[in-house]
């Protein structure tokens, strides 16, 4: 079914008119936009071609990497698409019939068009200590043992890993960084006046209204750096105390045991 009420988180600037658009002539165009892209990324393998999905924008699947573009392919469009009717993430469903064993939340991944060298994979280890004390939203249990959260509030898997550290008894330390667009909302949740009520509210899309004029947001700018630096390209990433660290959504036994010293 063709859905009407479509957003793309992430990316701003290209609009897509919706009301001439037709599933029928979509159908007949895809092996023409097949050729349009061949043309414009020559070295991305395009897999799949899908213009009956979503209104006026064709989804295009890369191995396990999916965007979007025009009929035409004149625009491409890497980000989120949620339907605004009934709220579900319509790229988190498609990304995990692609690949159900990578629970990434990021819409681009080692093969993202946008790079034709590809993109080097996260570390195993990284170095907790060139993080500054700022830039961190810190909840949970005090005695438990500590995580580290690299996270985006558009992120449903960020969301699913909150929710589910919540039951397993960690000092949790989250630090947003912006994958999807999010960055003012992550200022507006760090520099509110209850930031962890503020995080939680931000996963199920409520804005808190903040004043940031007078707020000290370098810490954000620090978890931007430290995760360009260490080729951070999806959320959620989950660091543990001694700097070991595994890329996306884990279930609750797999993280306790690994918070313990076990293998990923």
């Amino acid at each position: 079914m063709a859905l009407s009420a479509l957003v793309i988180a992430g990316v701003g600037g290209v609009a897509f008119g919706l009301s001439s658009y037709s599933p029928a002539s979509a159908r007949g165009g895809d092996a023409e936009l097949r050729t349009a892209l061949a043309k414009r990324l020559p070295k991305t393998k395009i897999t799949a071609v899908d213009c009956n999905k979503l209104t006026g924008l064709c989804e295009v699947s890369a191995g396990n990497t999916l965007f979007y573009t025009d009929r035409h392919a004149r625009y491409l469009v890497i980000g989120r698409g949620y339907d605004m009717e009934t709220r579900p993430d319509l790229t988190a469903a498609m990304l995990l019939e692609l690949n159900p064993d990578t629970l990434l939340g990021a819409a681009a991944h080692n093969e993202a068009p946008a790079g034709d060298s590809g993109v080097r994979a996260a570390p195993t280890r990284v170095s907790l200590a060139e993080l500054p004390v700022g830039g961190a939203i810190r909840w949970g249990a005090l005695s438990g043992p500590k995580v580290v959260v690299f996270t985006d509030f558009h992120c449903p898997y960020c969301m699913k890993l909150s929710e589910t550290l919540a039951t397993i008894g960690v000092r949790v330390e989250e630090r947003p960084i912006s994958v999807l667009g999010t960055r003012a909302l992550s200022e507006k949740v760090y520099c509110s006046k209850n930031p962890v009520a503020s995080l939680h509210g931000a996963y199920r899309h409520e804005e808190p209204t903040t004043d940031v004029a007078k707020c000290d947001t370098s810490g954000l700018d620090a978890n931007e750096a430290f995760a360009r630096r260490h080729m951070f390209a999806g959320t959620p990433i989950i660091v543990r105390a001694d700097g070991s660290v595994i890329e996306g959504f884990r279930p609750a036994a797999e993280l306790t045991a690994w918070l313990k010293g076990g293998a990923a």
